[in-house]
């Protein structure tokens, strides 16, 4: 059929034309051989009636008249003829209501075209460690992305609205990450009051999938909960049995012997079976479960946490874009009571395996030269970590915790994720590669940290850089501390530099912690 025929048929069918009986009649245009459109047969139903023969001279007449030359930018200009000969006027004006809801739906406000820099006032915001290696050609620069990026420019869900940006729609190369969270059905009530914090601060706006692992089955009163916390997808996950159970190469007299000592000696949760699983888990298992085969980074989030403060950018894309690898919120001093075997045993795998050391790997803030340079027991906390899973699944890593493991620290001590985390990072990373998330508000138990002027975001109270630095070691601990914070000797640089006429031993002789002499507080004006 050609395109003329479609036309005549489209306006004999369409929309004000009666096709009843006695109606209006019936036109089938058929063009001739000879030309294109010098003529046209028009027949009539045999059952219709004409009101004259003066109407059919009129449609005659309209018919064979030369067609209009449309106008250069109209509609039969810009539609192709395909698509005018296929649907309706009507249709098409639907459709156009339809494409500007879509554009006013999707795109922002004028008002929120531009993106203001961050301010960047505090200097605990913008640390970074000082470092004696010379910068590579072409290193990422986190404070220029910062100002780039920021005022949620990659949120997936615009905060002023609440609905889908241009991330919805794929348009975005969005990191493939999760929230994961080691938790037991018991700790429902923990969880969901972290979940609620760091869903209304961050994730409500970047939509990153929960992944939850358990040692049993999560319960439907669990799953219901969570997932009506939060609009991302939940994955429900349980731990393998062989990554919760006692290896075959433990001595199980031995290790309840252990799990007496450390409780009587009052190390923390030292008595406990399952933390002993827990650390182990965390610390070389977590990264090779299925469900996170899928995914390039985590956010480790722990029940009955607080997040202070509304984050405006892409946690993981700011990490992917930076070439980072490890984040971190708090670096603490840990029970060395807990692990006292771990630094020789570091030493001898360093000794063994020692090209797989990172050629600028930085270990020094690590060791205490007044201490015969044995580990200053320092560590990242690590119940807040953001990291790549691609670092804990490489051959250093993975044969660092093999040899850590098959000595059986994590039994017969009671060997932590958060030293072991540590300690692999600083040995496989270079420092540039590691990043202190200082303007981040965080609580977990009677440790928290809080940025300083950060008033406008944050519902904390500012605290120094060196608050935290001692409180998981109990006073009855012997282990001596560093001259300096752990915070400190990572930052290096201004960040060590103390008072004129300051010694740390005037101090103690006054009744003060020996760390009260430093120029920076952390609290200063930018």
């Amino acid at each position: 059929m050609g395109v003329l025929e479609k036309v005549a048929r489209w306006l004999s069918d369409g929309p004000g034309r009666d096709g009843s009986p006695g109606g209006s009649p019936k036109l089938s245009a058929t063009p001739s051989y000879s030309s294109m459109v010098s003529k046209f047969t028009l027949r009539t139903d045999t059952s219709s009636s004409l009101s004259s023969n003066s109407s059919l001279s009129s449609s005659s007449s309209f018919w064979l008249s030369a067609p209009r030359t449309p106008p250069r930018w109209g509609f039969s200009r810009i539609v192709p003829s395909s698509i005018r000969n296929s649907i309706s006027k009507r249709q098409i004006a639907v459709l156009v209501c339809l494409s500007l809801c879509l554009f006013v739906w999707f795109v922002p406000p004028p008002s929120t075209w531009h993106h203001d820099a961050i301010p960047v006032t505090a200097p605990n915001f913008v640390a970074r460690p000082a470092t004696s290696m010379p910068p590579k050609k072409h290193t990422p620069d986190p404070v220029r992305w910062l100002e780039r990026n920021s005022n949620n420019k990659h949120a997936v869900i615009s905060r002023s609205r609440m609905m889908p940006s241009f991330s919805a729609l794929g348009l975005s190369n969005k990191p493939r990450a999760a929230l994961i969270s080691l938790v037991r059905n018991s700790e429902l009530e923990g969880l969901m009051q972290s979940m609620r914090q760091l869903e209304h601060h961050w994730n409500r706006k970047y939509q990153y999938p929960w992944v939850f692992f358990n040692d049993e089955p999560f319960s439907d009163e669990f799953k219901a909960a969570t997932q009506n916390l939060t609009s991302a997808q939940c994955y429900y996950e349980v731990v393998p049995e062989e990554h919760w159970s006692l290896p075959d190469w433990i001595d199980e007299g031995r290790f309840m012997n252990s799990l007496e000592y450390l409780g009587a000696i009052g190390v923390g949760k030292g008595w406990m079976i399952s933390y002993r699983h827990m650390c182990r888990w965390n610390s070389g298992f977590f990264y090779k479960h299925p469900r996170l085969m899928e995914f390039d980074w985590y956010w480790r989030v722990e029940p009955d946490v607080h997040f202070f403060c509304d984050i405006d950018y892409d946690i993981f894309r700011f990490m992917r874009d930076n070439s980072l690898k490890y984040g971190f919120n708090m670096n603490i001093l840990d029970d060395a009571r807990s692990f006292p075997s771990l630094w020789s045993r570091t030493r001898s795998f360093i000794n063994t395996f020692p090209h797989l050391i990172h050629p600028e790997a930085d270990l020094d803030w690590l060791l205490d030269p007044h201490n015969n340079g044995d580990y200053n027991n320092c560590q990242f906390f690590s119940n807040f970590e953001v990291g790549s899973l691609e670092f804990f699944r490489g051959e250093a890593n993975e044969k660092y915790f093999e040899w850590l493991d098959r000595g059986g620290g994590f039994f017969y001590e009671r060997f932590g994720d958060a030293p072991i985390h540590t300690l692999s990072v600083a040995m496989f990373l270079p420092k540039r590669e590691i990043w202190w998330f200082g303007d981040l508000g965080y609580q977990h138990d009677i440790n928290r940290h809080c940025p300083s002027h950060s008033s406008n975001r944050c519902s904390c109270e500012p605290t120094p850089i060196d608050e935290n630095f001692y409180k998981l070691v109990p006073l009855e601990s012997p282990q001596k501390k560093p001259k300096d914070t752990c915070i400190r000797q990572f930052l290096g640089g201004d960040w060590l530099k103390k008072r004129e006429g300051w010694t740390q031993e005037g101090e103690r002789a006054l009744g003060g912690d020996g760390y009260g002499g430093y120029v920076l507080s952390g609290l200063e004006e930018g």
